[in-house]
């Protein structure tokens, strides 16, 4: 069969994807200690090898695996675990599948690699019991409120007290405190509910997120003396905790990320112009000059 060298470049660049796709799943299998998790992989990885040998026989062409690429989702996988590493790379995966739908005019055989791909997306999502995606609530628990509450306690602080080394500490304080309060109501919460979590992990998951936020939202006010400066930068790192964390959560469980984002980013101002507003109040009503 003649193609063109447009439609030809097209399935190299296919051919390649499924190669890459290949070696991932096979490295991935071998790092995944759970036996079926690893099986289902294999699995995939000898289809994705299937689909890239199918278009060689058009291409005439032997690609070459794209180390930086197998490195990355081993990485993605370690840092960030299984189940993100793998929906990132099917989303990377939906551009092909515009590619195969395009080209399935002329080779009918597509059609079947496109329900293969479908097939891989439904498999992967079922077969995934991660701890991680498994506390998620938890995590969201402890960094959502630790956003909201210890911004908004900084806000106030900042013009209440002005000193930047009071308000870390004062700050600091407050959250350590918050974190260990927090804890214990999603140990009680996870108890009350019941089901298969396990309530201390729950608790801790939720108590670690809050002292990292905690952590994270104190240190510019140690860094810098200018406490409205400091409070700048405290706002522009929990504006990307919260861009960071969203992001993971709707590449991992499928949720809406603007959305998601958008709220959080303002309900934490709107908390912060609050608590700022009642620290001016208190400044001004008993006279502070610190």
């Amino acid at each position: 069969m003649e193609i063109s060298n447009s439609l030809k470049k097209e399935l190299i660049l296919i051919q390649k994807n499924e190669l890459n796709e290949y070696y991932v799943y096979e490295a991935l299998a071998k790092k995944v200690k759970d036996d079926n998790t690893s099986r289902i992989l294999s699995r995939i990885a000898r289809e994705e090898l299937a689909h890239s040998n199918f278009w060689k026989k058009y291409t005439n062409y032997e690609p070459k695996p794209n180390r930086f690429t197998i490195a990355y989702y081993k990485l993605l996988a370690t840092v960030f675990g299984l189940t993100f590493s793998l929906k990132l790379m099917e989303k990377a995966e939906e551009k092909a599948q515009n590619i195969y739908e395009k080209i399935s005019e002329y080779f009918p055989e597509a059609e079947k690699i496109i329900k293969d791909e479908d097939a891989h997306e439904v498999e992967l999502i079922n077969m995934i019991d991660e701890e991680k995606l498994k506390y998620a609530g938890a995590i969201v628990l402890g960094l959502n409120d630790a956003l909201v509450e210890l911004t908004g306690a900084l806000a106030g602080y900042t013009f209440a007290l002005q000193n930047t080394f009071l308000i870390a500490i004062v700050g600091l304080i407050t959250g350590i405190a918050a974190s260990f309060s927090m804890a214990a109501s999603s140990y009680l919460s996870a108890r009350a509910e019941g089901g298969s979590k396990d309530h201390v992990k729950s608790a801790t998951y939720t108590g670690v997120a809050y002292i990292i936020t905690v952590l994270l939202l104190v240190i510019p006010f140690f860094l810098l003396s200018n406490p409205f400066f400091a409070l700048l930068l405290t706002l522009l790192i929990a504006i990307s905790i919260i861009f960071f964390f969203n992001f993971y959560i709707s590449i991992a469980k499928d949720y809406s990320f603007k959305s998601r984002f958008l709220e959080m980013v303002v309900i934490n101002l709107v908390v912060t112009g609050i608590t700022f507003s009642i620290g001016f109040a208190i400044r001004k009503t008993f006279d502070i000059d610190i």
